[in-house]
């Protein structure tokens, strides 16, 4: 069944657009509200946000609608995604929320819920409470005492601080590393550099000033050029840049090139390979991850399991599989024996610990393996179904023919905005570009 609201990631779209508007979002308040108060208890919801201006409408709307069904709702400010997870399962709250539009700019936004113990929300309660958001919900409503009531949680940045400084070995401390940061003037601009630098690193930080209009502009993961000069600036030891909120992480080498999250897994897989702490064989990436990185864990008798794009069903997979190490290529990294979700920042101290380890450059530590020619295109369209269409249909079927067994075809509409995917890959690079750009050309035409 499609749902009417929720995407791949939550619900997200312009900031009173023709989706996203307070009106909605007091309603996804009371029917999340609904859906999980539970129990006899007092029950409570954490709400986490990044730094764009419309944060700060959505964040009271939600409150509004918590409160509304006897929701006691816990604001933690400017807070990364994984954070929200982790602090929903450790202030026991029955519900979580990040208000976020992750890698979007600034004038979108979204609602992310993670259920008790820190893990997204599967599709069909997803369902289920787009039932309720266009039901009548007044019958839910709280009376007197039980109406809800909010507080701010001045301790959550702290707690969060110490957690992922736990996550790197006790026998580690980053003392001597030169690391530029990059926050995206997102939710992580206050806790991501504090924890870096109380870990001994030296820190030089950018994407750290914030104005609720300039989050992940010319900063963070997409736009990897600002971290990649500072480093050749500063003559750091690496960059890390993260996203708006700081679930997903792209790293610069010594020299300014960018490393991307098949190249980090890889690192991270061996690691723990060596460390036995990696389970379930292998570990979990999309159909977006680059086939030498298959190739490469094939080699260390390892296995690539292959999921949809979207971090949730990677998470879904190492759930029912086995696995502790997973991810996109596009920088999310979901360690789950740390975290119920992406997380930059503890990701990025796994990488640092590796670096101290070695003590070698982060650009051969992380030349793991050789590349096979990928070539990605985003096509905008403005209304319709690209995909459905005849043309295009058949200039998918042709390239996957063209193609044959020698590569691989990703087509796909993206669940965050009105954009085609095309991805294609093989040794042949002129292949590729041919395959690719005949499709790129048929969307084009029919968009």
């Amino acid at each position: 069944m499609a749902r009417k609201y929720f995407g791949t990631d939550g619900i997200r779209g312009l900031a009173n657009g023709t989706k996203l508007t307070p009106e909605l979002a007091l309603k996804v308040g009371m029917a999340a509200g609904t859906k999980f108060v539970r129990g006899d208890h007092r029950n409570r919801v954490v709400i986490g946000k990044d730094t764009r201006r419309s944060g700060y409408m959505i964040e009271q709307a939600l409150t509004a609608g918590f409160t509304a069904v006897g929701m006691d709702v816990y604001l933690l400010g400017p807070m990364p995604t994984p954070a929200v997870a982790m602090l929903t399962r450790s202030l026991r709250a029955d519900l979580g929320v990040m208000i976020s539009a992750s890698h979007n700019p600034y004038d979108d936004n979204g609602i992310k819920l993670f259920r008790p113990d820190g893990y997204k929300l599967s599709d069909q309660i997803e369902l289920e409470i787009e039932k309720l958001i266009d039901s009548d919900m007044t019958r839910y409503l709280a009376k007197g005492r039980d109406i809800g009531r909010a507080h701010r949680d001045e301790e959550a940045r702290t707690r969060y601080i110490e957690y992922a400084k736990r996550t790197l070995p006790r026998n580690i401390d980053l003392s001597g590393l030169r690391v530029v940061l990059d926050c995206a003037n997102g939710a992580a601009y206050k806790v991501a550099p504090i924890a870096l630098w109380e870990l001994g690193a030296e820190v030089f930080t950018i994407g750290a000033e914030p104005d609720g209009f300039n989050i992940n502009y010319k900063v963070g993961s997409t736009a990897p050029e600002a971290v990649a000069a500072k480093v050749k600036e500063v003559r750091a030891d690496i960059g890390i840049a993260l996203d708006g909120d700081a679930d997903r992480v792209i790293i610069v080498d010594e020299k300014g090139h960018v490393v991307d999250g098949d190249q980090f897994m890889a690192v991270i897989a061996e690691s723990w390979l060596e460390r036995q702490m990696l389970t379930g064989g292998g570990i979990v990436a999309t159909v977006m991850s680059n086939l030498g990185l298959e190739r490469h864990l094939t080699k260390l008798g390892l296995t690539l399991e292959r999921t949809q794009v979207g971090d949730r069903y990677v998470l879904e997979a190492m759930r029912s599989k086995g696995f502790n190490v997973g991810g996109e290529q596009s920088g999310h990294i979901i360690l789950s024996d740390f975290t119920t979700t992406g997380d930059g920042l503890v990701a990025a101290l796994q990488l640092l610990a590796v670096l101290k380890q070695m003590d070698r450059p982060i650009s051969e530590i992380c030349a793991r393996f050789e590349k096979v020619p990928q070539l990605l295109r985003s096509v905008k369209f403005k209304a319709g179904k690209p995909l459905e269409h005849k043309q295009v249909i058949q200039a998918i079927a042709d390239g996957q023919a063209l193609l044959g067994t020698a590569g691989r075809l990703v087509v796909r509409a993206s669940g965050t905005e009105p954009v085609i995917r095309v991805m294609g890959e093989a040794d042949d690079a002129m292949l590729v570009e041919t395959v690719v750009g005949q499709i790129e050309a048929a969307i084009r035409e029919v968009a």
